[in-house]
This record gives C-alpha cells, structure tokens and sequence, in this order.
C-alpha cells in the first residue's frame, strides 16, 4: 500500500479536533459506549421496577443474551457495511432462503450419507452467494445498495418459498442440533457465537488493513480510489461479508427451531439496521464501532424482554423501538452538524 494510501485512510479515521476535552472525550467513541452502557443500566434498572425478580434473575439475563444472538449476529455484518458507505435491506430474506436451502431433502440426506457439516457449507455458501450478487451489481452495476438489497429482499423471499413450497421443513440429520443446540460452560452455544463473530468483527474492523479500508471507503470514496484502494472490489467484499453473517444466522434459527422455513428472519433487517444506528455507526459511513453495536443489539434485546414481561402487546414495543431509532438518527445528526460547524 502506497504513503499517500496510508495518510488518506489515517485521515479517514480522524475525528474532529474539539476544543473542550471533555466535549472531545463525550464525542469519541469511547464516550459514545459509555453513554450506551448508562442508557442500558438505566433500562435495566427500569427492567427491575417493572418486572421485579422476573428480570433480575440469572435465567432472564441468558434469555436476553439467546434474543440477542441471532440479530447480533447480522447486526456485525451490517455494521461493516453501513461504515462503508452502503447499506443492506436484504438481510432477513437472505435469512431465510439460506435456512430453508440447507434443510432441502436432498441436502439432508447428503448430510446423513457423509456429515452435518455439509448443512453448515450450504448456508454459508448461499448467504455468500447473495451477498456476491448484491456486491457485484451495486458496486459495477452502478445500482444504488437501496433499491438493489430491496430487489434481493424480493427475491430471494420468493426463491426460498419455491424452493420450500411455502412448507416447514424439519430438520432430521443427527448431529445438527446436538452442536448448535447445547450449553458450553453454562452457556447457550448460540450465545458463545455472537461472542466469537463480535469479537472477529472487532478484530478486522480495528486491527486490520480491511478495517481502515473500511473506514476510508465509507468517509470518502473518492479520496480512497485516489488513495489506491479498489473502491469497486472492497464494496464486493462488504456485501460478501455480510452475506456470511447471514449464513451464520441462518444456521442457528434453524437449530433454535429444527426447521427451515421461508418465513424466518421477517423484519430481521430492521432489527439490524436499528442495533447499528443507535450503537453509533452514521448511516453516511465512515464511523462506528463494533462495541457500539453490541450495545445497541442488547438495549434492543433487554427492551423486548422487559415488554414481554410486562405483557406489552408486539404493537407497542414496535411502536416504542420506533420512537428510539428516530431519537438516534435525530442525535447523530444534531452531532455531526456541531461537529461540521
């Protein structure tokens, strides 16, 4: 990588020099995290008045973590690709075909003939492969990452009813549920891979030339192919990424249900793009952190939980985890106007 490519992506991942340091510290990313620990001990302490020892228990406090898993999950993903500039509406969909093609009859019965293994390659290969369509024609189709994650939203929802004809299908391949669907140390193994792919996550978004690339892309992409960076190749990358996550998603509700259905991961999108927006991430690109998305999946996690509770019908948190997403976006842009000024 050139000189002039380092300096642009260190450029990049400058923030604005504030005067005041406790401002500086309150806008870094740390003082965001901070501030998203604070909002979740405080729904937590809520979460405890409400519901009493029904939220404060052991048990409760796994379940929030299982909730969490599989939007986390996806959540990661989306995180690199909103940093990057783009976006991806697909998700859920992606979901769902990736799950009902790995539990298709011929696909169990080659995982019964050889390994359950082959169920794992075949939704990590599909959610890949989607993520490779939406990369290869958003970034040299020239499509907006709008309209063509909304076109494979469409798709591969449709896809996947053909593919089931609108019917559950029952996971019958021994081995599968015993690996996803079992306690390592106390705890859930689904819980142990949202850890595992968030911590991954952390590792390339900050100790990584793909994670400063990342970052580049995102803040200027002009500035980045002028830099070296092969804007167009790297965009692929982010949606393949993402794609990835989507199998690994895929792969534990099918675990947590023993089906494969055309309906799993409805609305999953929403969830995710929520999680990432309120853990900090500008929906412009060139910002945000993987802490803060792990933060912003368990605020939403622990905020169902104390709805479900409480007897709140899904309308209302619906209608209450709106509110939150409207007052993130209205914050990060109060921010970022005093940040330009």
């Amino acid at each position: 990588m050139s000189q002039d490519s380092v300096r642009v992506e260190k450029a990049a991942l400058e923030t604005a020099r504030e005067p005041n340091p406790v401002l500086a510290v309150l806008r870094s990313s740390v003082g965001r995290n901070a501030g998203l620990v604070v909002a979740l001990l405080l729904i937590c302490i809520v979460g405890s008045i409400t519901a009493g020892s029904r939220f404060a228990d052991w048990d409760n406090a796994t379940t929030i973590l299982r909730l969490a898993a599989v939007t986390g999950v996806v959540s990661i993903g989306m995180t690199f690709v909103i940093i990057g500039g783009g976006i991806d509406l697909s998700v859920g969909a992606i979901v769902a075909l990736s799950s009902v093609w790995c539990t298709t009859v011929a696909t169990q019965e080659l995982a019964q003939d050889t390994s359950w293994v082959w169920m794992v390659v075949v939704a990590l290969l599909v959610g890949s492969a989607c993520g490779l369509v939406n990369g290869l024609l958003i970034a040299y189709g020239g499509i907006v990452p709008f309209i063509m994650t909304l076109a494979m939203l469409a798709s591969a929802r449709g896809l996947a009813e053909i593919i089931s004809d609108k019917k559950t299908q029952i996971v019958n391949v021994p081995g599968f549920d015993d690996f996803f669907d079992r306690d390592v140390l106390g705890i859930d193994v689904q819980i142990w891979l949202f850890a595992l792919v968030s911590a991954a996550g952390w590792v390339l978004l900050n100790r990584t030339t793909f994670g400063r690339r990342t970052v580049a892309v995102g803040g200027n992409p002009e500035a980045a192919r002028l830099a070296g960076i092969n804007v167009k190749r790297h965009t692929v990358y982010l949606y393949v990424l993402i794609g990835f996550c989507c199998g690994i998603a895929a792969l534990m509700l099918v675990a947590k249900t023993t089906t494969g259905s055309s309906t799993h991961g409805t609305l999953l999108e929403l969830d995710a793009i929520a999680a990432v927006v309120i853990g900090g991430t500008l929906l412009t690109g060139g910002r945000g952190t993987i802490v803060g998305t792990v933060l912003g999946v368990l605020i939403f996690s622990t905020i169902t939980n104390i709805f479900i509770l409480n007897n709140r019908s899904f309308s209302e948190q619906s209608l209450f985890k709106g509110a939150i997403i409207v007052a993130a976006v209205l914050l990060q842009q109060r921010l970022a106007s005093r940040s330009s000024t």
